[in-house]
């Protein structure tokens, strides 16, 4: 039996809205089992208010929410990830930081509502659209048996789950 919940870190450039949004799902969809971070490559240092909105919305709590660079989870005595997920293709591009313990990884990457043009509606649809599919794909992953899974399988359905723009149920 595991000692300590899963560490999680979501990767994007910015950390200001697709990373944020699946820290906040992760969070409470892990009941426990999971702890989730979030953090950028080049962080843009506010969180964006379309997303602190919708997650508010939802009745998460948003005190958590900062837009933080990659460094502060590579330093010693940070916590230790047992999985990174990059959101977005420029940080999954990047050369990433040393992970201390040799985190699983996989790129689970969405187009970034904060880039998002058009009328207001659409720009918060787009954020709306950005939390559906985290959720679906961040309920996939919680669901996973990850003590019975040997690590390349694991690997495997991780990036299945990346692939994948609907839960199985909805394919």
């Amino acid at each position: 039996m595991r000692d300590r919940p899963f560490n999680v870190l979501f990767l994007c450039t910015g950390n200001s809205a697709r990373s944020i949004l699946a820290e906040a799902i992760l969070n409470r969809a892990g009941a426990g089992r999971f702890v989730a971070y979030s953090a950028g490559s080049r962080p843009r240092g506010a969180v964006h208010p379309h997303a602190l909105d919708l997650l508010a919305r939802m009745n998460h709590d948003t005190a958590f929410a900062r837009s933080k660079d990659w460094a502060e989870f590579a330093v010693p005595g940070a916590p230790e990830m047992d999985f990174v997920f990059t959101l977005c293709d420029s940080a999954a591009q990047e050369p990433c930081p040393v992970w201390p313990g040799q985190p699983m990884t996989a790129h689970w990457g969405l187009p970034d509502p904060a880039e998002a043009i058009g009328t207001e509606a659409e720009r918060r649809l787009a954020f709306a659209d950005a939390y559906r599919m985290l959720n679906n794909r961040i309920s996939v992953f919680t669901a996973l048996p990850l003590a019975t899974l040997d690590r390349l399988a694991l690997q495997r359905r991780l990036n299945e789950i990346g692939g994948a723009t609907e839960t199985p149920e909805q394919a």
